[in-house]
């Protein structure tokens, strides 16, 4: 989980960002700070990975703030103003996001800015987490992403698909993509995702993985033929 703090003087700022930080599973909001005072207050408490800092605010602006910190969060800037982009990007934050902002604007900068945090454990010699919690039967059942073949979609449902057996949960293909590394797995149909390092051979409209020893062909939507194509020629010699 990447812990976020929300830096901003406007309450309908704070709700909005609320609401769309509550969409990415990925997230954990911390605390809603209403200027630098309690953001800064909240940073020498808390371990805050990512921090949605607002430029204009009363007494000290985002820009004065984060240039006060000695060893800051991964940034996201939020304003309604672009005259600040270029101070934004010399102080090397991850994105820079104009009001009023849009989901698909917000994901992008998040997925940037999970990139970054997950590549920053790796080279400081950190354990990424190698595995995900899912409600399956009234209870958070914990799946290692090696064990994980692939995934079905199924309306609202979701089939997890290992030799050791199945998980069936409640949510969307899209919600679970989005909590998986896209290093690892790759949505190559509107119903499957598939584990990369599972793939075994890639021929016509399908791949095959091995499933409990036998073989299964998996079909690949024609929208995501030429991502998958790049990754397996990636790994051609």
């Amino acid at each position: 989980m990447i812990n976020v703090i929300i830096v901003d003087d406007e309450p309908l700022a704070q709700e909005v960002l609320e609401t769309l930080i509550g969409q990415m599973p990925q997230l954990n909001l911390i605390a809603k700070c209403n200027n630098a005072i309690e953001a800064n207050s909240v940073l020498q408490k808390e371990k805050i990975d990512l921090m949605f800092l607002d430029i204009q605010m009363p007494q000290i602006t985002g820009v004065e703030f984060l240039r006060s910190l000695s060893n800051p969060p991964e940034v996201i800037f939020t304003t309604a103003h672009n005259q600040y982009a270029l101070e934004g990007f010399e102080l090397n934050v991850i994105d820079y996001l104009m009001k009023p902002i849009s989901m698909d604007r917000f994901m992008k900068a998040v997925n940037k800015a999970t990139d970054k945090i997950n590549l920053s454990v790796t080279e400081k010699g950190g354990d990424a987490e190698d595995f995900i919690f899912v409600k399956s039967d009234k209870k958070l059942v914990k799946i290692k992403y090696d064990d994980i073949i692939y995934i079905e979609g199924l309306k609202d449902y979701v089939i997890i698909r290992m030799d050791s057996g199945r998980i069936i949960t409640l949510q969307t293909m899209k919600s679970l993509e989005l909590k998986l590394p896209d290093n690892l797995f790759m949505r190559i149909h509107r119903s499957y995702i598939v584990a990369i390092d599972k793939i075994n051979s890639f021929f016509g409209n399908s791949v095959e993985v091995k499933e409990k020893g036998q073989a299964k062909p998996i079909p690949v939507g024609k929208n995501y033929k030429e991502d998958l194509l790049k990754i397996i020629n990636e790994k051609r010699i």
